[in-house]
């Protein structure tokens, strides 16, 4: 199946053209699709630059910083515009080991989402703080609470999912970001019937680079669950 992976990028020239040769490596084949929100450092020029030489990669630019999550609907939208069957989102700072995209494509044979969980088999992050870490995992604990969602990993953002999933969601109106973009995505699959498969991973900080963490990110998914609980009580998820 024709496969592509969404990586959005802000101020990420120093991560992104070793990500793009680690996941050329670890998936021969899968097309690249970088979103990039008007990086000032140079990001999307290395990726124009690049692209001379190579079909299996792609940009979209967009003007601004516009957040996350409408970077990845953006991206979404180009992939299932183009055809493809299998789109999987990362991150650019190697959080995610590009080697964990096989596992992610493969799980899709027999599940609709799949989810590279931090969780399903205790903790498995480095290089988080103690406060961050448990931030992290008790925002998951909650979101289980209150949707009943059959997920550990809630609010992570490495993910492969088949374009009939995405195809049945309004991306257009989906305005959330970090956590809360995450847990609205989960959601809406298995409010849509998605079958969901959580597979193991090891979450490493990034090294190069700023974190784009923020308070309002939490508080955005701390609101936002209670808003999808209630939408789902009324049947408008």
């Amino acid at each position: 199946m024709k496969s592509i992976v969404v990586i959005p990028t802000y101020n990420e020239r120093e991560n992104i053209g070793a990500m793009i040769d680690a996941v050329q490596s670890a998936v021969p084949g899968l097309h690249i699709l970088v979103v990039d929100d008007n990086s000032p450092d140079g990001t999307a020029s290395y990726v124009l630059e690049r692209m001379k030489t190579d079909p299996s990669l792609d940009i979209l630019q967009r003007p601004g910083k516009n957040g996350l999550g409408t970077a990845y609907c953006a991206g979404f939208t180009r992939a299932i515009e183009n055809g493809y069957d299998i789109i999987c989102q990362m991150d650019a700072d190697f959080s995610h080991n590009p080697t964990d995209l096989t596992r992610l494509i493969e799980a899709l044979k027999e599940n609709d989402l799949a989810i590279g969980s931090r969780y399903i088999t205790g903790v498995n992050v480095v290089n988080w703080s103690m406060g961050r870490l448990l931030l992290s995992y008790f925002a998951n604990v909650y979101t289980h609470f209150i949707t009943r969602m059959p997920i550990k990993d809630a609010t992570g953002g490495f993910k492969a999912f088949r374009a009939d999933v995405l195809r049945k969601i309004n991306l257009d109106t989906i305005r959330s970001n970090g956590y809360a973009f995450q847990i609205e995505m989960n959601f809406r699959a298995w409010q849509g019937g998605a079958r969901i498969k959580e597979l193991s991973i090891i979450f490493v900080d990034r090294v190069n680079g700023t974190s784009k963490m923020s308070k309002n990110i939490v508080y955005e998914a701390a609101f936002l669950v209670w808003k999808l609980k209630i939408a789902s009580l009324f049947g408008k998820v």
